[in-house]
């Protein structure tokens, strides 16, 4: 799967959004208002943890342990991820700041936090499957996987939403992107 093709344009396909939401009840507006900001700060969050040498490791060992997951076909794929899973992911990849960011997307889509943690504990299995597949086919370190990270918040600094999303996560340069985010949604909110 190739992972630039995936955030800019599988995951603003209808029907897949329709796939997401269908596990949660939410409907595609909501679930694209969900991935155009959450998937940003999963990338940013992911692209933090790669840049600590104990974080960066442990994301290192999932991305290995996600490999060889099936992610080209995303119906498929979503049809049995395992959203438990997910969420376990989410925590590791955002730490305390899991529930913030969650309430946030939810206030901003208006969903249940529950719907947004189902949607995103969708997203985080298919985002690691899709770089460790990258990482196995590149043979990358964590330093690659680290500069890859980094690469997509940039090249999705053109991409509408996500792009302004990607600039603005750390707007205030404290190193936490989660502070930001609140203020973010609550600007997007408005227009």
């Amino acid at each position: 799967m190739d992972i630039t093709k995936l955030i800019t344009e599988q995951l603003n396909d209808p029907n897949l959004l329709k796939t997401l939401g269908k596990a949660v009840g939410a409907d595609a507006s909501q679930v694209r208002e969900v991935t155009g900001l959450g998937l940003p700060a999963l990338l940013e969050a992911l692209g933090r943890n790669a840049g600590s040498p104990d974080k960066a490791s442990a994301l290192a060992k999932a991305l290995d342990q996600h490999q060889d997951d099936d992610v080209d076909d995303l119906e498929s794929f979503l049809g049995k991820v395992d959203t438990t899973d997910g969420a376990k992911m989410l925590q590791h990849i955002f730490g305390n700041s899991n529930e913030k960011v969650q309430q946030n997307l939810a206030g901003t889509a208006g969903l249940d936090t529950s719907q947004v943690s189902g949607i995103l504990a969708q997203l985080a299995p298919l985002l690691l499957g899709s770089l460790g597949q990258q990482k196995k086919k590149q043979n990358m370190d964590i330093t690659d996987i680290a500069g890859l990270l980094g690469g997509l918040s940039k090249q999705s600094a053109g991409g509408g939403m996500m792009g302004m999303v990607s600039e603005l996560l750390d707007s205030d340069n404290d190193g936490s992107i989660m502070d930001d985010v609140g203020n973010l949604l609550g600007r997007f909110m408005k227009k």
